[in-house]
Order: C-alpha cells, then structure tokens, then sequence
C-alpha cells in the first residue's frame, strides 16, 4: 500500500511503513510561525545499485520554491548534486550529471525532491538540502543507504580462478624480468670492451692535447721572459741615459752661473768706463768736477 506525502498531495506516494515517521516529521510542523524551515525524513532512504531514488524534503510553512536558491549537497564532499534557481538547473557534480532531476510538479507546494537514477555504491551518505530566499538560509539532512546484493557473494571457483590469474601473472613478470635482466647483462658485458677502447682513444687524445697546451704554455713564458730581460736591458739604458742627462744638465747649469757672473762682471766694466770717459768731459767744459 502507498501513502501520499508533503504540503499538499503531490504525484508521488512512499510506502505504508513509512508513513509512521514521516507523519511525526509532520507533527513537528507549525502553521503559526512564519519562519522558514527545511523538514526531511528522520529515516535513511534505501535502495539497491542500479534502482532510482527520491529524496524528500519540503518547507514549512508551506510555500512556493519556484523562485527560490535550492541546492543538494554531497555532505562528505560539500559537492553540488543538484542546484535550482529560479526554475533552471545549474552547475553540478561530473558524476551527477544527467542523473539528478528536481521534481518541478512539487515546487509550487513547498516539496523539494530530488530524484537520482541508476544509484551505486557511491552515491551512499548523506545529502543536505539548502534553501535560501530573502529571509536567510536553512538546511535539512537526507540519509541515502544504498546496497548491492551480490556484493557479498562469492564462489569458490572465482577465487581459484583469481589466484591461480594471479600466480601465473606474478610467474610471467618475474621471468620476463629476469630474462630481459640477462639480456641487458650480456649486452653490457659484449659492449664493455668497445667502450674501454672508445674511452682510452679519448682519454690519450685528450691527454695529447692537454701536453700540446703544456708545450704551448712554456713557450710563451719563455717569451714572456725573454721580452722581460729586454725591457729590463731597455730600462736600465734609460737609467743611464737620464743620469747621463742629469750630469750633463748640472754642467750646464754651472755653465750658465759662471756667464752670469761674467756678464755681471762686464756689465760693472762697462759702467766703469763709462763714467771715466764722461769726467774729462765735464771737466773740459767748466763744469765743476766736485
């Protein structure tokens, strides 16, 4: 026997045994007060893989969800399941999609359902469902238990079947690893004289350059030295010839005193005579002599 449910009667009907518990979600309504409240089942919703599922939630007080923000979410993940507004269907979860569907006749009685098709394990947990309108924001919590009924059922002959795969899958990879180990081995050891030969024609060809650049080196510091000792022959003529210059300059400068002196001495000379000449002359024409 099926029973109707929510605000008003709707489409979809839950089964007599449990009707006892929602009818005391029921009672836990109060048509006095205008605050908005989400009212769930106070019982997990069951399934077994591969069924469809409802999850029931409505408003109380009753009112129309068409214009309202409805989301269903994942709890253990905090993903979008299902997210409503204003009468379209936005972002959800990768898994989800296609699967979920807000059941539209309801709405306009205040009943949020949300039907999921083809459940699996997965889908197992719970689900809050989020109301939010212009007077705040409130949540219910929907239990969903899905079963899978061979899960537990297994045969004997799958688990031989399922070691003996395994054994011979484990047997094929260790030999095939312990031959392909050989082959690098013996392909290792057949290229091993190769490379010690490749690697002495290298080393001697850089050890040949290396005595090229030694050789190189020593003939350029014997250069180098060799122009050393002319610079330092070059230097040391300089040397003598500024104190070869130097002497020559104090000679010159002693020189130069000695006809200073002289000139001095005649410049004294000539005044002498000078005044000699002019006293005779005073004297001739009647000048007084002193």
């Amino acid at each position: 026997m099926w029973f109707v449910s929510g605000c008003k009667q709707s489409s979809f009907a839950l089964p007599w045994r449990t009707l006892l518990a929602y009818l005391v979600a029921l009672n836990l309504l109060c048509p006095g007060s205008a605050k908005l409240r989400v009212v769930a089942l106070n019982f997990p919703v069951t399934a077994t893989v591969g069924q469809d599922v409802v999850l029931h939630c409505h408003l109380s007080p009753c009112k129309d969800a068409r214009s309202l923000d409805i989301r269903w979410i994942q709890h253990r993940s905090s993903g979008l399941v299902h997210h409503y507004q204003n009468g379209e269907d936005l972002e959800q979860m990768e898994e989800y999609k296609g699967r979920t569907e807000l059941l539209r006749d309801g709405l306009s009685d205040g009943n949020l359902y949300l039907h999921i098709t083809a459940v699996s394990s997965s889908d197992s947990g719970s689900y809050m469902c989020t109301v939010q309108d212009d007077g705040g924001y409130v949540e219910a919590m929907v239990n969903l238990q899905v079963s899978d009924p061979f899960s537990h059922i297994v045969h004997p002959w799958k688990v031989a079947l399922a070691v003996v795969l395994t054994l011979l899958f484990a047997s094929f990879v260790i030999i095939v690893f312990l031959h392909r180990k050989q082959e690098i081995k013996d392909a290792v050891l057949e290229e091993l004289p190769v490379i010690l030969v490749k690697k002495i024609e290298e080393f001697e060809k850089e050890n040949s350059q290396l005595k090229k650049q030694v050789a190189e080196l020593v003939e350029q510091i014997e250069e180098f030295e060799k122009e050393n000792s002319q610079l330092k022959k070059q230097v040391a003529e300089l040397v003598e010839q500024i104190e070869e210059f130097e002497k020559e300059n104090s000679q010159l400068k002693e020189h130069y005193m000695k006809m200073v002196l002289s000139a001095a001495d005649l410049k004294k000379q000539v005044a002498e005579l000078e005044l000699g000449e002019s006293s005779p002359n005073q004297r001739n024409m009647g000048f007084p002599t002193g």
